[in-house]
């Protein structure tokens, strides 16, 4: 689970911001709300951005993604950049380091990644995991006389000086040591566990133009399962969507295109099926009229883009339960109906597990709901100064909120800013 990510010089965030998972001492809806690690530290499963648009709050998320790319992904050469944006609004920056820390908890333990870097090169990059309340250095890499230096705890790690030597060649200087981790056949345990975290559990971000549709249909051909799932949460959302059903239809293309991939062998036989066929969900709809009840198809085209959202969206979910996984999903709001949103969130609380949630979202409804679905520490704001500068703050730092007959009121009368500047 996320304890914490802290960013420093990347896109609009000129200065240090943080944005924590650690509950307070609100013990509102706690079973659901919160889990316990074994440290005894209480880690929230959700949290939400607020702020006007352009104010940086997708930013947080694209930094998550970002900096879970980069430790996974291999360059291609000496020469690939790194990828960071800092922040441009300042003479000082764009020259200045680009700064991640990362605080989690994989297998129970408590890990804290740290990743220095400009645009050509890492400057500095550390991990640490938590045996008790001191932690154990597990690798560090640190540029010294111009050169990175690489030292790995070998009597944690139990590596011998071969295997050293070989994480010391291909540790590339704009290659992460989780990517140089994934080419070599050496075990190494702890930093294992925390490379599959970053790999298996955080999930790619959900933005409002990714095609979560496609997504739920692939799933969906590789999981039978899967469907009386999504079925249960259409029926529960208002839908009259009784059944479902996908299959591969052949694409409709020249005879000699088909032979044409069908002879080349540069490709696999799962890039021939994706080119040669596509994916097609028939949806039944059950309706009741003057004659009773009576069942009809209708093609996945034809339905709306709010039906196949939600679809998305609760696939997501599927997936991310079944590896109690972070997700990301920006302006949750799109294409969905506001009563739809306070469902989605709500049906993801009631499960208690490790699955962890952040979204964005300009919905401030939401806010009236504290005290019932959510806790003043699971919101989070974005605000951007006249400098271009973005700051994230939490709602839990504001006093006196209990005395207050509406929150949204307050939101949009600019109590709490990150409101448009209108």
């Amino acid at each position: 689970m996320l304890e914490e990510i802290i960013i420093k010089n990347l896109l609009s965030f000129k200065n240090e911001v943080c944005l924590s998972f650690e509950a307070t001492n609100e013990t509102m809806a706690e079973e659901q709300f919160v889990v316990t690690m074994p440290d005894g530290k209480r880690i929230l499963r959700f949290a939400l951005i607020y702020g006007a648009n352009a104010s940086g709050k997708t930013n947080v998320l694209t930094a998550l993604q970002g900096l879970r790319t980069f430790c996974l992904n291999e360059p291609k050469n000496i020469d690939q950049t790194t990828g960071v944006v800092p922040f441009r609004f300042d003479a000082s920056t764009p020259n200045a380091p680009t700064e991640f820390s990362l605080k989690f908890y994989a297998d129970g333990k408590r890990y804290h990644y740290l990743l220095r870097m400009n645009i050509q090169k890492i400057l500095e990059e550390k991990l640490s995991y938590y045996e008790s309340n001191r932690p154990t250095m597990l690798f560090h890499r640190k540029e010294e006389n111009e050169r990175l230096q690489l030292f790995v705890n070998s009597a944690v790690n139990k590596l011998n000086d071969v295997e050293l030597q070989q994480l010391q060649i291909n540790c590339l200087d704009n290659m992460s040591f989780f990517a140089v981790r994934g080419k070599l056949n050496i075990a190494l345990r702890r930093i294992d566990t925390a490379r599959d975290w970053l790999q298996k559990h955080v999930m790619n971000m959900i933005s409002p133009s990714l095609s979560m549709f496609e997504y739920a249909k692939k799933k969906v051909e590789g999981n039978p399962a899967l469907v009386p799932y999504l079925l249960g949460k259409m029926h529960t959302s208002d839908f009259n969507i009784t059944g479902m059903q996908t299959e591969r239809r052949p694409e409709n293309m020249p005879v000699e295109v088909i032979q044409g991939i069908r002879g080349d062998n540069d490709l696999s036989e799962e890039d021939k099926k994706e080119l040669l066929t596509k994916l097609q969900t028939n949806f039944e709809h059950t309706v009741v009229n003057k004659r009773g009840e009576e069942k009809y198809s209708l093609e996945d085209e034809f339905e709306s883009r709010g039906t196949k959202r939600v679809l998305g969206i609760e696939t997501a979910i599927y997936e991310a339960r079944n590896k109690k996984a972070l997700m990301l999903i920006d302006e949750i709001e799109s294409s969905l109906h506001p009563a739809l949103v306070e469902k989605v969130i709500y049906d993801f609380l009631s499960n208690k597990d490790e699955t962890q949630m952040l979204v964005t979202t300009h919905y401030d409804p939401l806010l009236d709901l504290i005290g019932d679905l959510l806790s003043k520490d699971t919101v989070w704001l974005t605000e951007k100064g006249q400098d271009g500068v973005t700051s994230l703050y939490s709602l839990a730092d504001f006093a006196g909120l209990n005395k207050l007959s509406s929150l949204q009121r307050a939101y949009r009368g600019g109590r709490f800013g990150a409101i448009p500047n209108i």
